[in-house]
């Protein structure tokens, strides 16, 4: 327990780390911590406030919210403040504020209505509209005065410039646009248009954004409204200002009269009424998340009825009728302690970054991928640097960008060695390929990349041989190749430490059962360059037999849909070369036979022949399970949606492909129909 002077002293240092970091946030763009250290900044600061309330001054950032206007932009106050949520990060602080609001309303268990919504990852706007016309929009700025941004946020697509009220039999206000409409929601970017953005940005020698909320922050902060026009951005309303000649009594009301207003659905919201309800969408959302098309960071939890939330009323900083449940954090800051190369199968040395642990997302992170030299210039990565790191997902986490304020004088820049770091050999790097490769087909790091990639759960799906039994089996010369795993013998096996006669009888049951994979899954096995699981399908669809590919022209394979001159080079050159020839002959003297089942289009055959895109999230499985469900059948999957398209299968959250295949009058499937149909077929 901190006495009277301490607790002043550890008061005025806090006060003038958030601001600092505010500035940065808020004003800046440029945050240097994370939102868990800034968190955890804040709640120090309430509660020696808390304790020490004789200290807790007017101007303390736990009584304001965001950062002051830029000089840039003309200033604005806003009718009604914009507050911002409190958060929790758990069950139990949860359950504090749901008996909070019990015990202030005076009511019981399951009497209050609450609408969750997902917390999106982008800036917060008001927007105002008098008589249906967009006439201001504004940033939040501290809550009270915000900056106009009118002329950026005209641009963005996703926003009505004239409201376009619809219809609706006993609603006086339907007919015609209300007086006054003043609509709070958040400015956003997909992760699509982050990643494309920040591609164009590495290549014009522009530093990435750090985050869709930076991206959406910098785009509105232009002064060219050019530039926030070429963004991809997007809008979501979650509040309502304030209205005249618009009467509405909850939440979900307010977001269904968005939609018929013109404004984006938000089809992630839902209505409960129990504390039970709440935890179970929040792990729903959680799963969710990794599928959507766009970031969120939590769950929004609001008490429904407006009459309520008037009841409840506001603190300085928040309203008491809301929360935000924060999911765990995806980007992180922590230290670069070394940058140390990996060979892959295909020759090429990628450089990772060993970080000190830190917890991403629930997972313990230590390393990160550089990509390649090119990456490590645009991003300026040293050892010892402070930087950003990102997961999301299964996707290996990777550096997002450098903190440049807190690097050591002394750091050098990181080059990749001109020499392989398995083998010795000299490194090459090709005039049109970013990737620097050892030429040595015999280096140990691609032999085994090269293993464990054919075992691979897409490939062989040889289950035991994980990285550390390959490593052993070349360790002790029991192969040497990808053939030799078919000659492996039990009680050999059985000697070898950690394994043991039954788990060797499993493993080379295996290898045994991997002999008759299907063909397309023994062409992706195989690590043909350009070769991906996608192509691997299209060229044994349309080859029918390794034979028939082997003998293939490159004019042959351009012919095809989807394949192109570099994918075609790639495979000819493979099967031109004379050690994979050999390799190939070795597997199928071992008894290797790919199978091929061609897919016949049965009269009642729904699947068979058509092409689906498959969008949003699903409570079936993940889109790639899914996708498997359709080419199980006889089906084929596309990533884009095209007049050839037969179906779009859309789950939650689809995204502009479900609107793109409406324009296009491409049929769509919800999951409950896409679901008879699996029924049908399985008949």
């Amino acid at each position: 327990m901190k006495n009277a002077r301490e607790a002043q002293t550890a008061i005025l240092r806090l006060k003038e780390e958030i601001e600092h970091h505010n500035r940065r946030y808020y004003e800046l763009d440029e945050p240097v911590i994370d939102d868990e250290s800034y968190d955890r900044m804040m709640r120090e600061l309430q509660e020696l406030e808390r304790a020490y309330p004789e200290f807790a001054s007017p101007d303390s950032p736990t009584k304001r919210v965001g950062g002051k206007p830029l000089d840039l932009f003309e200033k604005w106050t806003h009718t009604v403040p914009m507050l911002s949520l409190a958060n929790v990060f758990n069950g139990a602080e949860l359950a504090e504020f749901h008996q909070r609001v019990l015990k202030s309303l005076d009511v019981e268990e399951r009497e209050v209505e609450y609408v969750l919504e997902p917390k999106m990852d982008g800036l917060a706007i008001e927007l105002e509209y008098e008589n249906g016309l967009l006439v201001r929009a504004s940033t939040r700025g501290d809550g009270k005065v915000g900056e106009l941004v009118t002329e950026n946020v005209r641009t963005v697509g996703d926003i009505p410039l004239k409201l376009n009220p619809a219809p609706v039999p006993g609603d006086l206000f339907s007919s015609v646009p209300p007086k006054y409409l003043n609509v709070r929601g958040e400015i956003f970017m997909n992760i699509a248009g982050l990643e494309n953005l920040n591609r164009q940005r590495l290549d014009n020698g522009e530093p990435p954004f750090a985050n869709p909320r930076n991206a959406a922050a910098g785009s509105i902060r232009q002064l060219d409204s050019k530039v926030a026009a070429s963004r991809p951005l997007r809008f979501m309303p979650y509040a309502l200002g304030d209205a005249l000649g618009l009467t509405l009594s909850n939440q979900m009301d307010f977001l269904g009269k968005m939609a018929e207003l013109g404004f984006r659905k938000n089809d992630l919201a839902r209505r409960v009424n129990s504390f039970e309800a709440i935890e179970a969408y929040y792990e729903e959302l959680l799963e969710l998340r990794e599928n959507l098309p766009f970031e969120i960071d939590g769950m929004v939890i609001k008490v429904n009825d407006f009459g309520l939330q008037k009841r409840l009323g506001n603190i300085a900083k928040s309203p008491r009728w809301a929360i935000a449940y924060k999911f765990p954090a995806q980007e992180k800051t922590t230290v670069v302690e070394d940058i140390q190369i990996q060979v892959g199968r295909t020759g090429a040395l990628t450089p990772v970054a060993h970080l000190r642990p830190v917890q991403v997302g629930g997972v313990e992170v230590r390393r990160a991928t550089l990509h390649n030299q090119d990456e490590i210039r645009r991003k300026d990565v040293r050892v010892g640097d402070t930087v950003w790191i990102r997961r999301a997902g299964d996707v290996i986490p990777e550096v997002v960008r450098v903190v440049p304020e807190n690097r050591a004088p002394d750091a050098l820049p990181y080059e990749i060695p001109t020499t392989c770091p398995s083998c010795g050999s000299n490194t090459m790097r090709e005039e049109d390929e970013a990737a620097v490769r050892c030429p040595n087909r015999d280096c140990p790091s691609q032999i085994l990349e090269s293993i464990r990639h054919y075992v691979s759960k897409g490939a062989m799906d040889i289950d035991g041989l994980g990285k550390k039994t390959v490593e052993m089996l070349l360790e002790r010369g029991l192969i040497v190749s990808l053939a030799d795993l078919y000659s492996l013998k039990t009680d050999l096996l059985a000697e070898q430490e950690g394994l043991g006669e039954k788990s060797a009888e499993k493993l080379l049951n295996s290898i045994e059962n991997s002999k008759t994979r299907p063909l397309n899954r023994f062409i992706f096995a195989l690590g043909i360059r350009h070769v991906g699981e996608h192509t691997a399908e299209i060229l044994a669809e349309e080859f029918g037999s390794l034979e028939k590919l082997q003998a293939a022209t490159e004019e042959e394979l351009t012919a095809i849909h989807e394949i192109g001159a570099v994918v075609a080079a790639s495979v000819r050159g493979f099967f031109a070369e004379p050690r994979n020839a050999r390799l190939l002959e070795a597997l199928f003297n071992a008894g290797v036979a790919p199978s091929f089942v061609e897919k016949t289009q049965g009269e009642d055959s729904f699947f068979s022949g058509k092409t689906f895109v498959v969008t949003g999230g699903f409570s079936l499985g993940s889109r790639r399970e899914i996708e498997s469900l359709i080419k199980e059948r006889g089906g084929k999957c596309s990533a884009s949606v095209s007049r050839k398209t037969d179906f779009v299968l859309a789950g939650e959250a689809p995204g502009s492909k479900l609107k793109k295949a409406r324009d296009l009058g491409v049929p769509t499937l919800n999951e409950k129909e896409f679901t008879e149909k699996l029924e049908r077929s399985n008949s």
